[in-house]
């Protein structure tokens, strides 16, 4: 049977680290305590902060309590749901504005267009929030690639190593797991979509991985996926 979905991550898969790391979250950790204090009666914005207090078990009564919770999180990379929210409200703007382009690898856009010419489903599952993932295609170096995707999973559908959040992204999607492909540049969520069912690509851009320190099939461009 031939793959009908194809569910990726994006950092070290579709995209590189280095932008995640050296431009979206520095720019978000340097204009979060400006947004905050301008945008913090805004509801969007007040519903992320109540769930940022239910995480931390503390009141977050002011946005000098919230930011120095969420740039403490920002340091030990945490992929907690309220700062994942918060980052892609702040991210929405730099995109708007110019600053920066979302990195795509070179073969990413023709191979995501020609699978999707093929009729085969494309889904985002990264821990970067829905409205991000959206930015991020929306506004890549290669242009509008939101029309390639039906469909986006962030951390709202579970924990990326844990296999029952991709049981749900099966059920959500409506394609049987052994029908869908799941593409990431780390083992551990390749082995928790391989437990739901699914098929599974590492992506090894930069060849850190051997045959036998990997159990799953270790590519180092989407131009050797052949779903």
């Amino acid at each position: 049977m031939s793959i009908r979905a194809i569910v990726t991550d994006i950092e070290g898969t579709t995209s590189s680290i280095s932008f995640v790391k050296d431009v979206l979250f520095p720019y978000a950790a340097d204009k979060l305590p400006g947004f905050l204090a301008a945008h913090w009666q805004q509801p969007a914005v007040q519903a992320q902060i109540r769930a940022l207090a239910t995480l931390t078990n503390d009141p977050v009564d002011d946005a000098v309590a919230a930011n120095r919770v969420l740039q403490q999180w920002i340091a030990e990379d945490r992929k907690a749901t309220p700062l994942k929210a918060l980052q892609g409200m702040i991210w929405r703007q730099g995109y708007e504005d110019g600053d920066y382009q979302a990195h795509v690898y070179p073969e990413v856009p023709d191979r995501l267009r020609h699978w999707h010419q093929q009729g085969i489903a494309l889904h985002v599952y990264s821990s970067g929030s829905i409205a991000a993932q959206k930015l991020f295609f929306g506004y890549s170096d290669a242009g509008d690639l939101t029309p390639l995707f039906t469909g986006y999973f962030d951390t709202t559908t579970g924990p990326k190593q844990e296999a029952d959040s991709y049981r749900k992204i099966a059920e959500a999607i409506g394609i049987p797991a052994e029908l869908t492909l799941f593409l990431s540049d780390i083992p551990a969520e390749l082995d928790a979509a391989r437990d739901a069912g699914m098929v599974t690509t590492l992506l090894d851009r930069d060849g850190q991985f051997t045959d036998q320190s990997c159990s799953h099939p270790r590519v180092t461009s989407f131009d050797d996926i052949h779903p």
